[in-house]
């Protein structure tokens, strides 16, 4: 299901990035007290009453700016304003309604978009009092917050959750025989030539211009009696390298295309070899928890010898050292090179990302993997791991009922990982591994 994507927009130095990044429960955005420091949208995750969202951080719109800047950042949140779902409007309420706010409502009012406004920085009763004035937005009902002291979320986020669309809360309708496909990459590393050979026609536009791809595209295709729905996304590039405001907007139809696939399908150029932007690409599966494959496209043109496929390999797992667990496939769109393998390495990894443990067997393989290691000790206490269950698939979620969480170290958790993986394979999958306390007289 694709994830409901909410911009948070308003002029410069009202908070947005504060908001951003106290909502990603992370510090993503640079936060400065400077007006223009966000030039570019950022992504990120968030979780309300079980309802995950996409936002999208934007830089603050000036419109009496003319600037070089200033027109591409408006650019920018506008662009973002058209994919959005829902709008987050933040105001200030120290310096209350000023001309750009007035010209953004503008902007927002013709989107058609819902709009939840949020007026920042309302942490006194003065300032609360003074975010009445908002209404004369003619935007809705202003929600007072404060960004910098966490108050009033909890009724910004109930405002934002209630304006999903009705599709995106009820999850739109799935064939559970049918595995959903995205290949995505830098641009001009060959997925277009890759989906037509895959769809077993041309279906997407093949050029050596990079950035030819702009939507995501859907095709059904049954092979050997699988259904299969393979998703053609834009290309993704550096920031520095998106000049068109198009590219930028293809970018989100990408992420939400990871989100509401399967198995993705991360092509890279074998000549070019992994670059940072492929491994921001496949970080954003990798978190999403979807099953990966790793294609190295144009195999055709690297320059081989009897050890070139084992070489190669164990650089990709040197630079993409979160996915070991990733097959890798070497093909070529333009000889057709292997592509013929594509779908049984598909079904085979969806079929591991859906993959069911029972709680008697795992709970065998724990006790084995203990045995052969014991949990570490810190200060006079010893882990205990009393015991695990699966509590979800795609991907495999396991749930590690521990006496101390506190000293269950990231390299042990690793281990019992590495043991599952070795036990049941897991190939092509994420696993998440969720450590939870238990005292032992629970048992």
């Amino acid at each position: 299901m694709s994830k409901a994507i909410v911009a948070i927009v308003g002029r410069p130095n009202v908070g947005k990035s504060t908001l951003f990044n106290l909502l990603a429960n992370k510090r993503i955005s640079i936060v400065e007290d400077t007006p223009g420091v966000t030039r570019d949208r950022l992504y990120a995750t968030a979780e309300w009453l079980d309802k995950e969202f996409m936002m999208v951080d934007t830089g603050g719109i000036e419109t009496m700016n003319n600037d070089v800047i200033a027109v591409s950042v408006r650019q920018q949140a506008e662009i973002a304003i058209r994919e959005a779902d829902v709008i987050l409007f933040v105001c200030d309420a120290r310096t209350g309604i000023t001309s750009d706010d007035q010209e953004v409502a503008n902007i927002l009012r013709r989107s058609k978009k819902p709009i939840v406004l949020v007026v920042n920085k309302a942490d006194s009763p003065k300032q609360e009092l003074g975010v009445f004035e908002f209404y004369n937005l003619g935007i809705g009902e202003p929600v007072p917050i404060s960004a910098a002291n966490h108050l009033g979320l909890g009724d910004m986020l109930d405002a934002v959750v209630e304006k999903f669309p009705p599709t995106l809360v009820s999850g739109e309708e799935q064939d559970e025989d049918e595995i959903k496909v995205a290949l995505i990459g830098r641009p001009n590393v060959g997925k277009s030539s890759i989906f037509n050979c895959l769809v077993g026609q041309e279906r997407s536009i093949v050029s050596d211009v990079a950035g030819t791809t702009r939507d995501a595209i859907d095709t059904p295709v049954t092979i050997d009696k699988q259904k299969y729905l393979f998703i053609d996304t834009a290309g993704m590039r550096r920031k520095a390298k998106i000049d068109e405001p198009i590219e930028k907007y293809s970018v989100i139809r990408s992420l939400r295309a990871v989100d509401r696939s399967d198995v993705i399908l991360m092509v890279i150029d074998a000549v070019e070899g992994v670059t940072e932007q492929d491994k921001k690409i496949v970080g954003y599966v990798h978190e999403a928890g979807k099953g990966v494959i790793l294609v190295v496209n144009k195999w055709d043109l690297y320059k081989k010898d009897n050890s070139s496929t084992l070489r190669y390999t164990e650089e990709l797992r040197k630079e993409l050292v979160f996915l070991q667990y990733a097959p890798v496939v070497y093909v070529s769109a333009l000889t057709k090179q292997r592509i013929h393998r594509l779908p049984e390495v598909i079904k085979y990894v969806a079929e591991q990302n859906a993959m069911r443990i029972s709680t008697s067997v795992l709970n065998q393989v724990i006790t084995d993997a203990t045995a052969i290691n014991p949990p570490p000790t810190d200060k006079g206490k010893r882990l205990k791991i009393l015991f695990s269950t699966q509590v979800k698939t795609k991907p495999p979620t396991f749930v590690i009922f521990v006496n101390y969480p506190e000293i269950m170290h990231f390299s042990y958790q690793r281990y019992l990982e590495n043991k599952l993986r070795e036990s049941f394979g897991f190939e092509g999958t994420p696993l998440n591994l969720i450590i939870r306390a238990k005292n032992e007289e629970d048992e």
